[in-house]
Formats: structure tokens, sequence, C-alpha cells
């Protein structure tokens, strides 16, 4: 009886936690994704935040595999108020940023001239890339529970092969920094899609812009899901 009691408590206390989190944009927003139709791809609505419409032609299984699927019961609730909790401080620290709650998953999209800096044809990380990243790395530091995915993207000026090494090495170089600056690399995964993956209209500077972007996925690693799923009795 007593073990029935705490299970419930745990679960109560999960929900009202949950509540007190609504006002946080980035928790707005995932209430708002999740109300829609999971995107046909391995790793769902994850995907679709980072390459949008085009998830739906034919996805990345590598991609989905990294990300993970969706936990459900009281072990996804508590792991969501984990993720919620996580998701308001990176958009307190970084309010340039965009910040997405998405299925058990942080989506943060650094867009051109929003805290991750490249110069034209550069993908060295300069001092204003540093200074935010480091706030992210203080993050990442206070949740070792969690796995970090870094995607690079360009815009369409430019040959398509350039674009493709350019998104690789401006990733790469954010993953370097995280790993330089004491983030474990079992907990890193790099992608990039070069200009295949356009957010916004590139014939105009402002979709341009958008889509010369770079993506940071935080997602539970099997750590925080075993003790979310020992918590709640799963």
């Amino acid at each position: 009886m007593n073990t029935r009691i705490n299970k419930i408590g745990t679960i109560v206390l999960a929900l009202v936690l949950t509540a007190s989190f609504t006002n946080c944009k980035s928790v707005q927003n995932a209430n708002n994704k999740q109300k829609g139709a999971v995107i046909g791809a391995t790793g769902g609505a994850i995907l679709g935040a980072i390459i949008g419409n085009n998830v739906g032609k034919g996805g990345n299984g590598e991609l989905g595999a990294v990300i993970g699927g969706v936990i459900g019961g009281g072990a996804g609730i508590l792991i969501g108020n984990k993720m919620d909790k996580q998701a308001q401080e990176i958009e307190e620290e970084l309010p340039g940023a965009q910040v997405e709650r998405v299925d058990d998953g942080i989506v943060v999209t650094f867009e051109d001239g929003s805290g991750v800096y490249f110069a034209t044809n550069k993908y060295n990380i300069n001092s204003a890339s540093e200074a935010t990243l480091n706030k992210l790395i203080a993050i990442f530091k206070e949740n070792p529970d969690t796995n970090i995915l870094v995607i690079g993207h360009t815009d369409s000026v430019g040959a398509a092969d350039y674009n493709m090494t350019l998104s690789k090495n401006r990733a790469e170089s954010v993953t370097n920094h995280l790993k330089q600056n004491g983030i474990s690399s079992g907990r890193l995964n790099t992608n990039w899609f070069g200009e295949t993956k356009p957010i916004n209209d590139n014939s105009t500077a402002e979709g341009r812009a958008k889509n010369r972007r770079v993506n940071i996925v935080i997602v539970p690693n099997d750590d925080m899901i075993e003790d979310a799923k020992r918590e709640a009795g799963n």
C-alpha cells in the first residue's frame, strides 16, 4: 500500500511541477508542437524542428536513432519536467536563441546573428560565439544525464558541395568547443546538411539568414530514462 501511495504521490508532484512551467515560452512551444500529428519519420517532431518540411522526404534514420523515441507514462512526465526546467534555463541565459521543447527533447536554434556567429565562408568559433556556447556548457554540466546533437546548415549561395563542407566544419567547430570545455565526447553527436534543408525562402536575404543556422538538440540519455522509470515504477 505504501509503495502504491508513493507512486501516486510522485505522479501528482510531477503534474504540479509541469503546471508551474507553463509560462515559459519554450514549454508553450512544446504544447503547441505536441498537439499536431507526429511527423512521419524516425525521431518524430524533433526532426521536424531541425529540418523543417524536409522531414517528410525520407527523413534521416541515423539522426532519428540518436534522438530516440518518446517516453510515455509517469517516466515521461518526470523526464518532461527535467527538460522543461533545462529549456527555461537556456531561454533565460540565451534570449537571442530560439528554444523549443519538442517531444522529450530541447531544440535550440541559432540563426545567423543570434548567438553563434560565423564570418562569411569561415567556420572558426569567434569570441562572441564562445561567450554564447560557454553559457550552454555551464547548463550542460549541471544536467549531465543528457546527450547533445549539433547540426549545421547553410543557405543556397555558392556551390552545393562547398556548402555541405562548410556546414560540416561549422558543426564540428561547435562540437569541438564543447569537448574542449569539459563536455564528454560520449554525450556528443554531430551532423550537417549544407543547403539541403532550408526552413525559409532562399530567394530573400531574410530567408537566407534563417537558413544559415546551427541546431543544438538536447535529449535524455539512458541514465535519465532508467532513473525516471524506476522513480515512476515503470
